[in-house]
């Protein structure tokens, strides 16, 4: 190899592996072209904590050094903004529905009368012994409906939806509604809440935020089951099981290396993760799955070998970074594709039988620790990048402080001026005429301080200067500039605590106004959110429950993930108060048949924050109960109308709606006017012999 290419591929000579030239080669070329972003980052993280570049040259004259964190404070308002619309909650904003026309899964499902059943012996009313359906003791017929509506298909099962009186169950909704849990179960078992900060943070700091998975990760958890110990007493026994979770992590900007040729992740011909590893965390690798053991051995045997950029130095504001990193590995993770005589070469088995295979490689030196063939179905990169601001011909986004550099320079500009001219304006500088002095006299000032005048020379030897005072002239253009600031970020000052801003604050519905435009900069980013993090971290957590998870056969099924971060913003009062106010509308008896309300209900409890399966009934419940409160709220108003009456023949009060001059009692229904019969008429009611013709014509 030449010197040159030895350069270029970080000094390492790849001993005849292809491989790891070609990933060499390819991480200097995202290196270099990486360079531009890194000098924005450097800027981006000074100006957030406060600190002056090397390029900043003060003159003479300027004895202020103060620099006004206003980006700081737009970075955590930022930050904070995105925290409480996302995950005030205290849930994974990610939902899961089913498609408009589910395949392979019905919708709707009921119960043919016409399908014969095909019986089986021994038969029990409800089932029969061990097919697992034998209903317990005091078992209802719902009971009996909810286990038949586990296996639908074999109990006679018909997709679309039911007549009056069958019982149906929905498929796919009930498939979305598992998959959801699982996977929020699974985000929370990953902290993602915790991990998403992080990314979050970068986000709004740097302009990006990459995150890294789903992986699949073991964990261990303590189960108890029963048992008996030595002398044959029934224990409970801990036993530590493992199950197989997914797992995402958060990748720094200043670690990943995207192909120089594309402008997203998408673009991508390949990523490359630089890990910085002590030595206890490189031998660990080595017990890894589908690592080298003896490679791993190998290049702790060669020493640490990481190479330190230029940016750490001032990242870390560490002058000795060499002596810190002295004792730590670099190592390349590299996902992306090779051609498959490269993977040939190096006697890589693979499935792929295209002209490029896709890979997961890791190199440490000229070492290679892992090469497989990319495990994902479909084949994909794992990596999910999120841009802060858009920037359409840019890999990388664009963040807040680079939103606000220049405000942030003439904030500092004028708040080194205003400080300086008001050491100036309260301080007295002096004019003398030394001719008049006695000549070798301390010219320090200070209260008591005596000046020898020569005799004969007449008039003041010492004169008091006092400069003007323009601190207000420079403080209105900080003031102006800080509001070009709100602008150039969309975040205003009052959103994050300023007060005195403007005078429309003053008013609540004038803050409500300014509050509301406030949110629409940050649905921008949290639409980015959704789009670019959030989806394709719920559609890659589903192919991986599809691809990896057989223990929850009913998530199966054709679905649709959707990302509810931009819904969040939507107050959950506000969000409720609208439910409430369509029920009312639709009261109507006109629209009631054009409701849905059991997902109404259903609803207004997600608003406010209750799980709707604690406390509402599916439709086929809420029908039995229906019918068991009918009878009882019957028998109550039987009950009660008869006590009323009994009551008001012993009080002798008249009835509702009846008049007090009606001597009939009859209250104010639609009887019509005329005589008491009297005993022995037709229409009396003791009268039980009915009259003659003649006496009817009569």
């Amino acid at each position: 190899m030449h010197e040159e290419d030895k350069e270029k591929n970080g000094g390492y000579e790849a001993e005849g592996n292809a491989l790891v030239g070609l990933i060499r080669e390819r991480f200097y070329q995202a290196e270099t072209s990486k360079v531009y972003d890194e000098k924005r980052w450097l800027k981006a993280y000074r100006n957030y904590r406060g600190l002056y570049g090397p390029e900043m040259a003060f003159r003479e004259n300027e004895k202020s050094r103060v620099f006004v964190k206003i980006t700081k404070t737009k970075v955590l308002a930022s930050f904070g903004q995105i925290i409480e619309v996302l995950f005030s909650q205290g849930k994974f904003p990610l939902g899961v529905s089913p498609t408009s026309v589910p395949e392979d899964i019905a919708e709707k499902a009921h119960l043919d009368p016409q399908q014969p059943q095909q019986p089986q012996e021994p038969m029990s009313p409800y089932g029969f012994n061990g097919d697992g359906r034998t209903m317990p003791p005091g078992a209802t017929a719902n009971d009996l409906m909810q286990t038949l509506a586990q296996d639908y298909e074999s109990l006679g099962f018909k997709e679309g939806p039911a007549n009056r009186g069958e019982p149906q169950i929905e498929p796919a909704r009930k498939a979305a509604d598992a998959m959801q849990k699982l996977m929020h179960d699974q985000l929370e078992e990953s902290k993602a809440i915790t991990i998403m900060r992080h990314v979050f943070f970068e986000m709004a700091l740097l302009g990006t935020g990459i995150l890294k998975g789903p992986f699949t990760d073991l964990k261990e958890y303590n189960s108890f089951e029963s048992g008996e110990d030595q002398e044959g007493n029934e224990i409970n026994i801990q036993i530590k099981k493992v199950k197989t979770i997914p797992s995402i992590e958060a990748v720094s900007c200043w670690d990943f290396y995207p192909d120089p040729n594309a402008t997203s992740i998408h673009d991508c011909d390949y990523v490359i993760q630089r890990h910085s590893y002590n030595k206890q965390q490189f031998q660990d690798l080595a017990e890894k799955p589908m690592f080298d053991y003896d490679a791993v051995m190998e290049c702790l045997k060669e020493g640490p070998n990481y190479q330190t950029r230029g940016f750490e130095s001032s990242l870390y504001d560490r002058e000795n970074i060499q002596s810190i990193y002295k004792n730590r590995f670099e190592v390349l993770e590299y996902w992306g594709i090779i051609d498959k005589k490269t993977a040939d070469e190096c006697g890589m088995t693979y499935e792929g039988t295209g002209d490029v295979i896709a890979v997961n490689v890791w190199i440490c030196g000229n070492k290679v620790l892992r090469m497989v063939e990319n495990p994902f179905t479909p084949s994909r990169i794992p990596y999910l990048v999120c841009p802060y601001e858009l920037n359409p011909y840019q890999f990388f986004g664009v963040g807040i402080p680079e939103n606000m550099e220049d405000s942030q320079m003439v904030m500092n500009g004028h708040a080194r001026m205003a400080i300086d001219n008001l050491a100036l304006a309260g301080n007295l500088v002096f004019d003398v005429d030394e001719t008049m002095l006695v000549p070798g006299q301390d010219m320090k000032v200070f209260p008591g301080k005596i000046f020898r005048r020569q005799s004969g020379q007449t008039g003041q030897a010492v004169h008091g200067v006092k400069f003007p005072n323009t601190a207000y002239e420079n403080l209105q253009m900080f003031d102006k500039f800080r509001q070009l600031a709100d602008e150039a970020t969309g975040i205003p000052s009052y959103s994050h605590g300023a007060t005195g801003v403007q005078s429309t604050t003053r008013t609540a519905s004038g803050m409500s106004m300014l509050m509301g435009a406030a949110a629409l900069s940050i649905k921008t980013v949290i639409k980015n959110i959704d789009d670019y993090l959030l989806k394709p971290l719920g559609q890659s957590l589903f192919y991986w429950n599809m691809q990896f998870n057989d223990t929850v056969p009913i998530i199966k099924g054709d679905l649709e993930i959707k990302a509810q971060g931009t819904s969040s913003l939507m107050q959950k009062e506000v969000r409720s108060q609208r439910l409430m106010t369509f029920m009312q509308t639709a009261s109507n008896p006109a629209l009631a048949p054009f409701v849905r309300w059991h997902t109404c209900l259903t609803e207004i409890a997600k608003s406010l924050d209750i799980d709707p399966e604690q406390l509402i009934n599916d439709p086929e419940k809420a029908a039995i109960y229906a019918q068991i409160m009918g009878m009882v709220n019957g028998n109550q108003n039987n009950t009660t109308a008869a006590r009323g009456q009994s009551q008001m023949a012993a009080t002798g009060e008249v009835p509702p709606g009846a008049s007090p001059t009606d001597p009939s009692g009859a209250g104010g229904g639609n009887i019509g006017t005329g005589n008491v019969p009297m005993p022995g008429e037709a229409s009396f009611s003791a009268t039980n012999t009915q009259p003659t013709r003649g006496e009817q014509t009569q």
